[in-house]
């Protein structure tokens, strides 16, 4: 049996993410296991997985058996270009067809091939993702204490996301807000997909989606419209199931787009991923309070597609 006391660094975090770091490479199975059967006590009490840890409570850890040490080897390392960067946080401009870490047959991400190019940071966490095919802006924390703050700042809504999606057609103009629950499931092959559902379904959860039109263009024999979204709400996939489902899908999206479609605009362009870009994140600095306004510039082969 050990027992552990919350330091500064971690005074926050969640017990079921504390316990994860502590006992690196347990199974999430087994850790969500020994917190409910109450092994695991938080001052002498049993405790949740969204119990908050603070500084200077003792937590009682059960013995637990670790894997044997990993033979794979390390994350390439890589830096990716800086948009900020202080003592509590890191801004990066992510390309696209990179994934923000390793998992479902991806053996190393953006987290952990900066963690290779910085072997001497103590800390480095992401606070947000973005899917593998979407590039742009990416936040990192190089502190617990900024971690906790600009995480509770994306659940409570506070934080500003603006992309630039390409999609196929003629997006109409008065078109100004989408406002549609979305419900996360699984498809025929197993695989995560999501979908609009009634605002009542009892497993919909309400999407709201501000699309305004930037540019109308004619690429590869299509019409196409260059759009600015802003995210209301934060769900999985959220733009790009908003978007195809008004019958505008976004170029190259390869699970809610037109394949036979995607396929002949790539051999006609050579643009072959799907035109999804983080272009703008405004947040809080976690430390000053500061409003703080991150703009990733558009990737060169879309600058391309756009301004040939």
């Amino acid at each position: 049996m050990r027992h552990l006391t919350v330091d500064a660094e971690s005074a926050g975090q969640r017990l079921d993410n504390f316990l994860m770091r502590v006992l690196k490479g347990v199974p999430k199975t087994h850790v969500y296991r020994v917190i409910r059967s109450g092994e695991v006590r938080v001052n002498k009490g049993r405790a949740s997985a969204d119990t908050r840890v603070a500084e200077g409570d003792e937590v009682r850890v059960p013995p637990v058996r670790l894997p044997e040490p990993s033979t794979a080897p390390p994350a390439p390392a890589r830096e990716f270009p800086v948009l900020l960067e202080d003592e509590h946080l890191l801004a990066i401009a992510k390309p696209a067809g990179v994934a923000v870490h390793g998992g479902s047959g991806v053996s190393s991400g953006v987290i952990e091939q900066l963690r290779s190019s910085r072997p001497t940071a103590r800390f480095l966490e992401l606070v947000h993702r973005l899917d593998k095919e979407t590039s742009g802006v990416l936040l990192l924390a190089k502190k617990r204490s900024a971690l906790t703050a600009l995480q509770d700042q994306f659940r409570s809504r506070d934080t500003g996301k603006t992309y630039a999606a390409l999609v196929f057609g003629a997006w109409p103009d008065k078109l100004k807000v989408i406002d549609q629950a979305l419900h996360k499931g699984l498809d025929a092959q197993g695989e995560r997909h999501v979908r609009v559902v009634a605002a009542d379904h009892a497993d919909g959860r309400r999407s709201i989606t501000l699309v305004k039109v930037a540019q109308r263009l004619q690429a590869g024999g299509e019409t196409l419209s260059l759009l600015d979204v802003t995210l209301k709400t934060g769900r999985t996939h959220q733009i790009r199931v908003h978007l195809a489902s008004n019958g505008c899908a976004i170029v190259g999206d390869p699970k809610y787009g037109d394949f036979a479609r995607n396929k002949a605009f790539a051999r006609a362009t050579r643009f072959e991923r799907m035109f999804l870009h983080a272009r703008q994140l405004a947040f809080d600095h976690p430390a000053t309070a500061e409003r703080i306004t991150l703009v990733a510039p558009l990737p060169a082969d879309c600058e391309t597609l756009l301004h040939p």
